[in-house]
């Protein structure tokens, strides 16, 4: 019984820490003077809690490899909605192939680039 009272508490301490940064996220967001989705400033909260070591990894692990373990199944109810927007999906199609080429190909040469220049000789970094 103790084992599972642990387990219970485990995915429920990482569960409130990932809502709370959502909210903590969306609650900045609605103070910027400019747009930016507050799940995306609550991702980057976390990040920085779990980056500068505030907030410990064991905490948030339990709840992550639920949510990625069932993503796929979080994704059907986007995937449906977006199939009511066919029609202007493909009047669109042009357009949106193109973006997408032209944004790989831009992600392809800027990470060439810098792969490039960090692997050249006298490198602070090699140091």
């Amino acid at each position: 019984m103790s084992a599972v009272l642990s387990a219970c508490w485990r995915y429920l301490r990482a569960f409130l820490i990932i809502y709370a940064a959502l909210y903590a996220g969306i609650a900045l967001a609605a103070l910027l003077p400019f747009t930016l989705p507050g799940s995306i400033i609550g991702m980057l909260l976390l990040f920085l809690l779990l980056a500068l070591q505030i907030l410990p990894v064991e905490w948030v692990k339990p709840g992550c490899h639920l949510l990625i373990r069932y993503m796929a199944l979080l994704f059907v109810p986007i995937s449906v909605g977006v199939m009511g927007y066919t029609d202007i999906l493909s009047a669109q199609f042009g357009p949106i192939v193109v973006s997408c080429v032209v944004s790989t190909f831009v992600v392809l040469l800027v990470v060439g680039l810098s792969a490039e220049r960090l692997q050249q000789p006298g490198n602070p970094r090699d140091e």
